[in-house]
């Protein structure tokens, strides 16, 4: 079977130096807000090009953490895609504030800037813009409504670290940005692990402080906080895989325009806009039949994955919103045609080969019908 990500070997590439940095932790007996978490701080910060990179339990409390560090909270309406994640919403379901969401771009799945303006209402405080499946969402846009309207913006970044929108690295446009080092992403830990990174010196000592149970000095607590703290373990892993994302994620790259050469002519594929990058986390397809699609593969010992089956504004832990089908046509459309197809770094050219050919024949199969 090819696997949508394949972490073991992965792990065979860089086994060595990796078995000896958790060797070090041991050794250390640091295992919480230690050496190896300070140093990913800072190297993850300098990679972005941020100046403050606070590591934090996961993604997810990543951005929990800076919708709180922002004063975020009830009677706050924050702006965000339908076509995202769980977690994007749910965080700021969590805090107490209202989810109000706006369509995606037909051609990136990011949401479309066009349509923000006309959510904005007097209780409208941020916006959490999404870099989905690895590619930039339209920054200079949302940044321009964003300062109109005096609204702070969270970067989702946790698909996409490295991608650049206009030479910048995501994450350091808006006021905050957030990376989930979840396995299975381009940059990945061996378990749940995540970073806040921001320019603002006192949005850094405000999430510093909440994810150490709102505390600064041990046993003094300024505030109500969290227990989000990157492990030891965790940061030492990722300060080895760091050294060999940009080399990772251009084989990504290389993978990716392989795809599109072979089956644009035949389906959907991922577009890349101008200024903007994409160093695909996921590559999605879109297709009419792109459950039989799935289907077929399955039985060729191939995997596929769908992200996302359901749009935000249709689950049910968000019916209190009051939304319906139809509400955001652009983000459902994708949600009953996107595919996504095996992409990692190890990848050979004859299981890609085989994926496409596969992809190839049931097109093939189906145009003969």
């Amino acid at each position: 079977m090819i696997p949508m990500v394949d972490l073991k070997a992965e792990l065979e590439l860089l086994k060595e130096p990796i078995f000896n940095a958790l060797k070090e932790v041991l050794e250390s007996g640091q295992y919480i807000l230690g050496s190896k978490g300070k140093e990913l701080e800072k190297q993850i910060a300098s990679y972005v090009g941020a100046t403050y990179g606070i590591g934090v339990g996961n993604g997810t409390d990543a951005l929990y953490l800076a919708l709180r560090a922002l004063d975020i909270g009830p009677g706050d309406e924050i702006i965000t895609t339908p076509f995202t994640f769980f977690a994007t919403a749910e965080v700021i379901a969590q805090v107490g504030a209202t989810p109000v969401f706006v369509d995606i771009e037909k051609e990136t799945y990011n949401m479309d800037p066009l349509k923000i303006k006309e959510k904005i209402t007097d209780n409208t405080k941020a916006i959490i813009v999404v870099h989905l499946y690895g590619q930039s969402a339209k920054m200079k846009e949302i940044m321009k409504v964003a300062k109109e309207f005096n609204l702070k913006v969270i970067e989702d970044a946790c698909q996409a670290i490295g991608t650049e929108y206009d030479g910048k690295r995501v994450g350091t446009i808006g006021d905050i940005g957030c990376f989930s080092f979840f396995p299975s992403k381009n940059l990945g830990a061996y378990g749940d692990a995540g970073m806040v990174v921001t320019n603002d010196k006192s949005l850094y000592e405000k999430v510093s402080t909440l994810r150490n149970h709102g505390s600064q000095i041990k046993y003094i607590h300024s505030t109500i906080g969290v227990n989000s703290r990157l492990d030891e373990f965790q940061a030492a892993i990722l300060l080895i895989k760091l050294k060999y994302l940009d080399v990772f994620l251009h084989k990504r790259k290389e993978i990716a325009k392989k795809y599109t050469l072979e089956l644009n002519s035949l389906l959907k594929a991922p577009s890349i806009i101008e200024n903007r990058e994409h160093t695909f986390h996921q590559y999605c397809i879109e297709l009419d039949e792109r459950d039989q699609l799935a289907t077929f593969l399955q039985k060729n010992d191939i995997s596929s994955a769908i992200y996302y089956p359901i749009p935000l504004h249709l689950q049910e832990a968000f019916n209190y919103l009051n939304y319906h089908k139809g509400d955001f046509p652009i983000a459902e459309i994708a949600a009953s045609k996107i595919l996504a197809l095996p992409i990692y770094p190890t990848m050979t050219f004859e299981k890609q080969d085989k994926i496409i050919s596969m992809i190839k024949k049931f097109i093939e199969r189906k145009d003969q019908k």
